[in-house]
Formats: structure tokens, C-alpha cells, sequence
């Protein structure tokens, strides 16, 4: 197939999260499966750096090229280049994208992110044509890349270039839809505002939602976990959208993020200081010893050269200090939970309350808990290395990487119910020796603690939670498996554009 990936943020170009990640994997699996994939994505100044720091990587201009918006026509130039088996398009207008972040400042967001992202999106169709190049699909990510596919059903459904190109919307997380005054109405040339501000088109009470209109006009709509496709189509995991949702069920997918399996290897792992597999767990203890004194971790020895008492679980957590993340529901149990027999190492950076009471919460507990502010990639992986069980009491979480990325580390995870944590992580049962971690439903405190208690229990107890340990790192959650499902989500697409437009494929 011929496939065109869109989106505002792809490792290695563009990065402020997840979703960076995924677009910058799946493409490269998908070529490697024989596809034509392209990628497309505004270059930044974190891009143009990048660039700059890869010579190797041979930037091509291609040329520059007008773009309509709010009533006039402003340029941009298309660059392209070779990385590793992919073609990667780059948009690039000064103006509107060489800044020092992607979205926002410290202060806020900034203020013409609808007319960045509206000009972003034309540019990707006006592009095409330059290059005449007409994919089957178009892979659509998030509120940034949602006014495309109404573009094509309005200004371009009569032009034959554009008429057999389908659409695939993916949702990376609800809670970000991109909506700003109907003001910015003014910002899609050639459209009949009447005809789009419509409560089953993108207006969104009283204001205009990029994100829906990629919901309403996309040939097929997607998220990240199958769970998550459920929830979002309820009012308390639908931001409001849970409607317009509804009436696409029936062409609403969830796939399962995948993670890159050669990045994320306990056996090649550049950052962990012990390489260890399933055959020879060994040396993830030594890993958790190193880890434990660095940090100055309490080993339950008298001797800091000595190995951890065995009977001591290191838990882990990685990701944002946010309420979404369930730092509130920890913050609950912080006393309990360091009152029992257990050493906690965090890594992330967030909101400033659970800054504070961390702070508190290390001085009062020196020796058992370790706090680390801000984001460290080689600590992130020392600390999936070292752990024995890792932490993700999210409140929602569309899909996840940390448990992945934990499961691969023999790591058990600790998760709630929700999202793609509960579509990838099953209890453990002593009994059945089926599962591979331990979970909770209800978002409480006492609930998390309960949930860490059994696993501690489990832990004293190594035949069982080698048992555990195994079955996690047998899992393939590579993106590999992932791939195989856009695939067939991608010939859905099309066939589903066939289908409405009466077009007949060659």
C-alpha cells in the first residue's frame, strides 16, 4: 500500500511525548512489511537542530508552495529527505513553526495554534499534489492533523488527484482536541462556514473542534487500545465527544501501541549496565543493587557491597506527576505504603503539588524512597532494569508504553483497569499461574495499596513471581504485531472509501 503518515511530532525529527514515539515507529515496521510509507510533519526548530547535528541525513528542497488560509495565500517550502527506509517530508514556514517548543511556552499555549496547524494541514494535501503523489491512505494523528480529512470531503471532493485517498484517524488521547473560538472559522479558505459549523460538523458548543472534525470526516476513526475505544464513548472518558463517537462505533477501532523492541532490550540495552534475558535473570539483581546504591536506597544490609535482602521489592515509577497519572491516589497512601517493607524510586517531572509533597515525602523517608525530577533517558531504562515492580495507577490511560516497556524488563506492572493497561495487563493467579501483573478497578488509594500488598506477597514467594516474571517477558508487544493491525485497518479505510464514493480501484 501507499501510505502517508501525518503528524505534528515524530521521534527523531519532533518530540514532546508519546505520541512521537509511536509515529516515529510505526512507519519504519510498516515499510519494512513492503508499503510505500511517507511521513509528513512541520519542521521545528528542535527539527532544524536535529538536521543539523545529522549531516548524514541529505535535506532536499523540493520547492516552495502557496497555501490558502484565511482568505489569502501564504508560502511554505517542502524539504525531503532519507531516513533509514522511509521518505520524510518536511513543512516549513519560519513563522508559524521555527520556535523553540511545539505547542506551547511556560505560559500557555501559543495563541495561533489553529492557524499553525490548519495551514500544516493544507500544506500536507497542497504537498501531494506537488509531488504527485496520491496515497491510498492518509494516517491521521490527533487534533493537529483532523482538518485534512475535512478538507477532502469539501474543497477537494471533486478533484479526481484527491478522490480515491482514504482516511484513518488516530486518537493518541481524548483529552487534547484542539478547539479555539469560531473566530477561526476564517482559516478554511474555499469553505461556506454554514456548512461545517453544525453540531454534527465541528462546532463544539459555541466554538470549533479540530479533533471532532477529524472524527466526523475521516473514512475510519481509531485509538490506542480497544478498552479505550469503549470508554471514550461514555460521558465520563468523553470529554463531550462521547456522542459523536457513538454514532461512529461502528467504524471506531482500537489497536494496541506497540513498542521498538530493539530500543527497549534488557539484552543490548546501552544504558543499564548489566545485560540480562529470561534465561539469565541474574543480572537484574545486580542491576537493582547498583540502582539501589546509587540512590542510596536502604539494601537491608550492613554493607552497601552486598546484595539486596531478597525479600525486598524495589518499585518503580516513570511518567508525569499528574492527577491523570494517579499521583493523587498514591499521595494518598505514601504513609502505608513506606511504612511497610519496600524501597520506591520515581522519575518524572509535572505538577507542582506533588513536586512539594515528594520532597517532603523523601526527606521524612530517606533511604526508602528516591525522588527524580524531570525526565533522564538512561535512568528511565536503569530504573526499568532494576525494578521488580512498576507503578501505573492511572485515572484514564489510552494505551500506555510504560507496562509495555516494564514487561519486557521482567518488571511486573502495577495498574488500574483502564485503557490499554487493562487490555495488556491480567492478574496473576498463583493457582493457574496465568497472568502477568496485578491490577485494581476502583480509583482509590486503598485500593492501589491493596493491589501493591498482593504483589508483595508474591514476591516472598520466588517460584510464583518467576512465573510472573516469565510470562511478561514472553509477551511480544513489538511493533511488529501493531503494524499487521493498521494494515488491515488501512484496507478497511479504503474499502470504506470505495464504498461511499462509488470509485472503482484498479
Amino acid at each position: 500500500m501507499k501510505i502517508l503518515a501525518a503528524t505534528s511530532e515524530a521521534v527523531p525529527f519532533a518530540k514532546t511525548g508519546g505520541l512521537a514515539d509511536v509515529t516515529g515507529a510505526l512507519p519504519l515496521v510498516l515499510s519494512e512489511k513492503g508499503h510505500d510509507v511517507r511521513l509528513v510533519l512541520p519542521q521545528y526548530a528542535m527539527t532544524k537542530k536535529w538536521l543539523d547535528n545529522n549531516p548524514q541525513f541529505a535535506v532536499q528542497r523540493i520547492n516552495g508552495i502557496d497555501v490558502p488560509i484565511k482568505g489569502i495565500s501564504i508560502k511554505c517550502i517542502v524539504e525531503e529527505l532519507r531516513y533509514k527506509n522511509i521518505t520524510v517530508y518536511l513543512i516549513k514556514n519560519n513563522d508559524y513553526f521555527l520556535r523553540d517548543e511545539l505547542y506551547s511556552t511556560k505560559s500557555g499555549d501559543y495563541e495561533d495554534n489553529a492557524e499553525r496547524f490548519v495551514f500544516f494541514s493544507r500544506a500536507v494535501l497542497k504537498m501531494l499534489r506537488l509531488k504527485n503523489w496520491s496515497p491510498d491512505v492518509i494516517h491521521l494523528n490527533d487534533w493537529q492533523t483532523s482538518p485534512i480529512p475535512l478538507f477532502l470531503k469539501t474543497v477537494y471532493k471533486d478533484d479526481p488527484f484527491y478522490s480515491s485517498i482514504a482516511t484513518i484517524l488516530t486518537i493518541h488521547n481524548l483529552g487534547y482536541q484542539g478547539v479555539f473560538p469560531s473566530s477561526e472559522l476564517e482559516l478554511f479558505s474555499g469553505i461556506n462556514p454554514a456548512e461545517i459549523f453544525t453540531m454534527d460538523r465541528i462546532e463544539f458548543y459555541g466554538k470549533i473542534n479540530l479533533l471532532k472534525a477529524g472524527i466526523v470526516y475521516a473514512d475510519i476513526v481509531n485509538t490506542v487500545s480497544p478498552k479505550y475505544a469503549q470508554e471514550i464513548q461514555t460521558p465520563e472518558c468523553g470529554y463531550g465527544l462521547d456522542g459523536v463517537l457513538k454514532q461512529r462505533s461502528h467504524e471506531l477501532y482500537g489497536i494496541i501501541n506497540g513498542i521498538d523492541y530493539d530500543a527497549w532490550n534488557p539484552s543490548t540495552d546501552k544504558e543499564i549496565l548489566h545485560h540480562y534475558n529470561l534465561e539469565c535473570l541474574e543480572n537484574k539483581r545486580l542491576n537493582k543493587l547498583n540502582l539501589m546504591n546509587y540512590f542510596h536506597l536502604e539494601t537491608g544490609t550492613e554493607s552497601p557491597q552486598i546484595e539486596p535482602d531478597e525479600k525486598i521489592p524495589l518499585i518503580g515509577l516513570v511518567g508525569r506527576l499528574a492527577a491523570q497519572k494517579g499521583l493523587d491516589i498514591l499521595a494518598e497512601i505514601f504513609e502505608p505504603l513506606l511504612s511497610m517493607d519496600i524501597r520506591l524510586i520515581l522519575l518524572g517531572s509535572g505538577e507542582e503539588k506533588y513536586h512539594s509533597l515528594l520532597q517532603k515525602i523523601a526527606k521524612k523517608y530517606r533511604g526508602k524512597i528516591s525522588v527524580n525530577f524531570g525526565y533522564n533517558e538512561e535512568l528511565a531504562h536503569r530504573i526499568y532494569a532494576s525494578s521488580d515492580m512498576f507503578l501505573m495507577p492511572s485515572h484514564y490511560e489510552p494505551c500506555g508504553l510504560g507496562q509495555l516497556i516494564s514487561l519486557r524488563y521482567g518488571t511486573v506492572p502495577i495498574v488500574r483497569e483502564t485503557g490499554g493497561l487493562s487490555d495488556t495487563i491480567e492478574e496473576f493467579d498463583p493457582l493457574s499461574g496465568i497472568g502477568n501483573g496485578f491490577t485494581f478497578t476502583e480509583y482509590s488509594g486503598k485500593a492501589l495499596l491493596r493491589a501493591i500488598k498482593r504483589a508483595c506477597y508474591v514476591y516472598q514467594h520466588n517460584t510464583d513471581w518467576q512465573r510472573c516474571v516469565s510470562n511478561g517477558m514472553n509477551q511480544d508487544y513489538s511493533w511488529s504485531n501493531s503494524a499487521i493491525e493498521y494494515v488491515k485497518l488501512y484496507r478497511r479505510a479504503v474499502a470504506s472509501k470505495v464504498r461511499s464514493s462509488g470509485i472503482q480501484k484498479l
